[in-house]
């Protein structure tokens, strides 16, 4: 696979374990992040709905964003925190909430809410009585999963952690690094890391288009061919062992 030269568009340290794990498999990249991070400053509200999770019969988190700032905030308000179900709509954000002590499900096969909406137990967890569910996510987002979920019977409240911005460059830059650093294939993860390449290319996508773009899940894919892009591999996850088997099944670049 050393064929590919991959740019890599996630956020700077979720880049950097990326490139790393492409690395080992002698895969080179180059990393523009087309993400950035903004945690939105606690408010009464946010402080209201953390000291009630006791109150709700699951709590799904999204990202590894939205992990990490809700482990910052069960720390400052519970010195143990509630038993309840935590789900997750990956492994990798799983993982987060598991170092902290958290017993999380998550679907084995997709990294997205179509995947976590056919778990056995999330559909047992709110098998009850006024099941009440709170998403803790970026700000904005796909309505899906809370639309399915109320669909089911549950009551669905939101927990907006953080908001997701295109980081500011130059004109030309994206156009001008996959040029210098000759990468013949882009990788996204998720439909707004999309966008934000579609939004960067600006006049330059007609040739960008043409590279293959790696995706996580069928969405986002649907998005990009909607957008133009010629070659959408599906690796049907957003973690480095989905992209790493994509890379395999896929014909690799001649130099």
């Amino acid at each position: 696979m050393t064929g590919w030269r991959l740019l890599l568009t996630r956020p700077t340290d979720e880049s950097a374990a990326l490139s790393s794990a492409l690395a080992q498999e002698g895969i080179f990249s180059s990393s523009l992040p087309l993400l950035e991070i903004e945690p939105i400053p606690v408010s009464d509200t946010m402080r209201t709905v953390i000291q009630d999770l006791d109150h709700y019969c699951a709590v799904i988190v999204v990202s590894k964003p939205a992990a990490r700032l809700a482990v910052d905030l069960l720390g400052q308000h519970w010195a143990q925190p509630p038993c309840l179900q935590w789900f997750s709509v990956g492994a990798a954000t799983a993982q987060i909430l598991q170092d902290h002590g958290l017993g999380v499900s998550f679907p084995l096969e997709g990294d997205d809410s179509e995947a976590l909406l056919e778990l056995p137990q999330l559909r047992e967890a709110i098998a009850r009585a006024v099941p009440r569910v709170l998403i803790m996510r970026g700000e904005g987002g796909r309505e899906l999963l809370a639309e399915r979920l109320r669909e089911l019977g549950a009551s669905v409240e939101y927990l907006e952690l953080y908001r997701r911005d295109l980081p500011r460059y130059p004109l030309q830059a994206l156009s001008e690094l996959i040029r210098a650093e000759r990468l013949n294939g882009l990788v996204v993860s998720s439909g707004q890391g999309f966008a934000h390449l579609h939004q960067l290319a600006g006049d330059a996508w007609p040739q960008l288009a043409r590279l293959p773009l790696f995706v996580p899940s069928p969405r986002v894919a649907e998005l990009a061919r909607a957008a133009g892009a010629e070659k959408v591999v599906d690796c049907r996850g957003a973690s480095a062992t989905a992209l790493l088997t994509a890379l395999r099944e896929h014909p690799e670049p001649v130099l």
